[in-house]
């Protein structure tokens, strides 16, 4: 196991009745506040106005930062930091999901940097602190409510990219699974196959040595993510269902399963889309997957194991005397999955998207390096174009 330093420091209020200590978190910073949210819907729910309401009875002060894209923008942080700056804000909260939850902390580095444009940090400028910010997902996804990095698009360069640091990292999450209940059912299950793909890319399809204790929880916590998935898109009110995706969703990127690898990740690697064509992310990882594994196997026998294990232990199939088989069962029944299950499309052309930028995308995948050389098994360009063109 490689050497790490383990640290997670997010206060975790976990359920319904949470809310009346938002207040006390709050202060602990300063009486000011800049609350993040996507628009219109957040800001007409009953949630925002009993945020608002928590807060204000405190005497807190509420600035507003509405419309955060699916996939922020960097020009949507940079009028965040410009409120912050101008107004000594020293905290900001996130209600929605995990792309409220980037910008804000996005919002939180470049507010305490030299900067007042986010893309100087994604590019390298130094910072090292941050606003304190304060997480409330009202989607169970990306795990960003526990996790130390964020993501964010430069729709004029046609690229995604992030900073990763440990302040960024919530100070608090407030986890009400009920904020979860009125998510359609695409974005739920877009959403649930997020979870999947972050642990499936971080520990269990990687390019090291798989350790027990890491590895065992992210099976188990795959399965479970696999059977209560389409649960919770089928079932929305179904408080356990949705309680459980919310808790798996910060525990897939909390620190702990990722801890002591050293590994680039394929699917997110390859995952070109939501940049490109301002997809929901989830879904152009649900796109990917099959069509990943199925070129992998076609050509790199060296993955069968792995595949038919996750087809055995997290998709459900039955076990035969040929592990090749059992792979290709796994595709199918991921396949089923994504489409039966989740209600998904599986190909770029039931959205009407067609090859033009294929080629762009795979540049961009690779680093503009011809080949990742760390994915669970490297990737030329070429690679990257070929799966595209299967994604059709």
């Amino acid at each position: 196991m490689n050497d790490f330093i383990f640290q997670n420091t997010t206060k975790v209020y976990f359920g319904q009745n949470q809310l009346k200590h938002l207040h006390e978190e709050v202060l602990r910073f300063g009486d000011k506040i800049l609350i993040a949210h996507g628009g219109e819907f957040i800001k007409n729910s009953s949630l925002y106005s009993r945020v608002i309401n928590e807060l204000q009875s405190h005497h807190i002060t509420v600035y507003e930062l509405g419309a955060v894209e699916p996939n922020p923008r960097h020009t949507t942080v940079n009028r965040g930091v410009k409120i912050c700056k101008e107004n000594g804000i020293p905290t900001v909260l996130a209600i929605g999901g995990g792309s409220t939850i980037d910008c804000c902390k996005a919002i939180a580095a470049t507010t305490l940097s030299q900067t007042d444009n986010i893309w100087d940090l994604v590019e390298g400028k130094e910072w090292n602190q941050a606003l304190a910010v304060i997480a409330m997902p009202t989607i169970a996804s990306t795990g960003s409510e526990m996790d130390k990095s964020c993501v964010i698009a430069n729709v004029e360069l046609g690229v995604k990219k992030g900073i990763n640091g440990e302040a960024i990292r919530p100070k608090v999450a407030f986890l009400d699974p009920t904020n979860t209940m009125t998510v359609p059912p695409f974005q739920t299950a877009c959403g649930g196959f997020d979870i999947m793909a972050h642990m499936l890319d971080m520990n269990y399809f990687v390019n090291a040595q798989k350790y027990p204790l890491q590895f065992n929880v992210v099976e188990t916590l795959l399965k479970t993510v696999r059977q209560q998935l389409p649960i919770a898109v089928q079932e929305p009110e179904n408080y356990e269902a949705r309680a459980t995706m919310l808790w798996a969703a910060s525990w897939s990127l909390n620190s702990f399963c990722t801890s002591g690898f050293q590994t680039q990740p394929s699917l997110h690697t390859l995952e070109q889309f939501s940049a490109t064509y301002d997809m929901t992310h989830g879904l152009a990882l649900a796109i990917i997957m099959p069509q990943w594994m199925k070129y992998l196997l076609d050509r790199d026998e060296t993955v069968i194991d792995d595949f038919a294990r996750f087809g055995v232990n997290v998709m459900g199939i039955e076990v035969s005397d040929n592990k090749k088989i059992d792979a290709y069962q796994t595709i199918k029944a991921l396949q089923s999955f994504i489409q039966d299950e989740l209600g998904l499309p599986m190909f770029l052309s039931q959205l009407k998207i067609d090859d033009t930028k294929f080629k762009e995308m795979a540049v961009k995948a690779c680093g503009g390096q011809e080949i990742i050389s760390r994915a669970y098994r490297p990737l030329t360009q070429e690679d990257c174009f070929n799966i595209y063109k299967m994604c059709l």
